[in-house]
């Protein structure tokens, strides 16, 4: 937790995330249906709404400050429904120390909406609910791992320590640890890695670094510096040329997927097309996916390692270059 902050907080001391930004990404997610087969039918109820209830518990002061310097007041005011992770007081003080108070200024309110937006899923989720759900999606676009032990429900590393306190628009689940999403974006998650070296060298020589530091969200089929070592003698040097550059950017494309795609929704679609599932890439070609001997392909590739996370996407790491017809 306390090397996950500080990363964010480093980030943060920068002004904001790379990618798309915090506004954005409740624009787009506050507007959608979490993965959660839930309800997501504007409704108000009587009663206090999300926040009043919060500031009427009296343990949530810093959560309630926090939404107040990002913004999000209004926004969880609105009908929703939504179903807020809320830490206390207590949780909020786990934080290394001047991190809240790093967060709150107002020059860092990018990081901080998008901290905030990770605690917020669309529509209503229960904890009977929620007890059967392996994942949600939240309200800043990154996914939520939902967790249940001896009647325990945990998301991500944070207990539920107290759930279902209803609001006029929603309800709140009370947890004891401030949840942190992923803070880099697709080219910074891939460069942390270390074994993407050769693909980003090709997307900076097609082009395509800036769009993978500030557009999405996409899936990236990020094959390994050993993938592209399979390919045959001299061919990576010849793409790279700039007289090849449409070429490159055309393969490069072709690894890219708009829009999160997780393994377990591939492998579903996978499994409504057992002959092979057509995922269209940002190429504007079709790719197969499919099962071979229980593990999924793209084309000729193997998917190793699923689901990193970043800020602006997903990756999936694959063992070869798929190259489009």
């Amino acid at each position: 937790m306390q090397l996950a902050v500080g990363r964010l907080l480093s980030v943060a001391l920068l002004t904001a995330f790379a990618g798309q930004s915090a506004s954005a990404q409740c624009d787009s997610a506050c507007s959608g249906s979490s993965d959660a087969a839930v309800s997501t039918v504007s409704y108000r109820h009587a009663g206090p709404d999300i926040v009043q209830t919060a500031v009427q518990a009296g343990n949530f002061k810093t959560l309630t400050a926090a939404l107040e310097a990002a913004e999000l007041v209004e926004l969880l005011r609105t009908d929703g429904p939504f179903t807020v992770f809320a830490p206390t007081d207590e949780a909020f003080s786990k934080l290394p120390a001047g991190t809240v108070e790093q967060l709150l200024k107002p020059e860092n309110k990018a990081a901080l909406r998008s901290v905030l937006l990770y605690h917020v899923v669309k529509g209503e989720v229960r904890a009977d609910a929620a007890m059967q759900l392996a994942n949600a999606a939240s309200a800043n676009g990154q996914r939520l791992d939902l967790t249940t032990r001896r009647h325990t429900l945990s998301v991500d590393n944070a207990k539920v320590v107290k759930a279902d306190i209803d609001a006029s628009n929603g309800v709140i689940h009370v947890i004891d640890k401030v949840l942190i999403p992923a803070d880099r974006d697709l080219v910074r998650t891939a460069r942390q890695a270390g074994s993407f070296g050769t693909l980003l060298a090709a997307a900076e020589a097609a082009g395509l670094i800036e769009t993978l530091h500030d557009k999405g969200p996409f899936t990236i089929f990020a094959p390994t510096d050993d993938a592209f070592a399979k390919l045959p003698a001299g061919t990576l040097e010849s793409l790279i040329k700039p007289e090849n550059r449409e070429r490159l950017r055309a393969i490069l494309l072709y690894h890219v997927v708009p829009g999160r795609v997780y393994a377990d929704q591939l492998v579903a679609t996978i499994e409504e097309h057992p002959e092979g599932a057509a995922i269209k890439t940002a190429q504007g070609s079709k790719a197969s996916a499919r099962l071979v001997e229980g593990h999924p392909r793209i084309d000729e590739a193997r998917i190793q390692i699923t689901d990193l996370e970043a800020t602006n996407g997903v990756i999936h790491v694959i063992d070869t270059v798929i190259i489009p017809d």
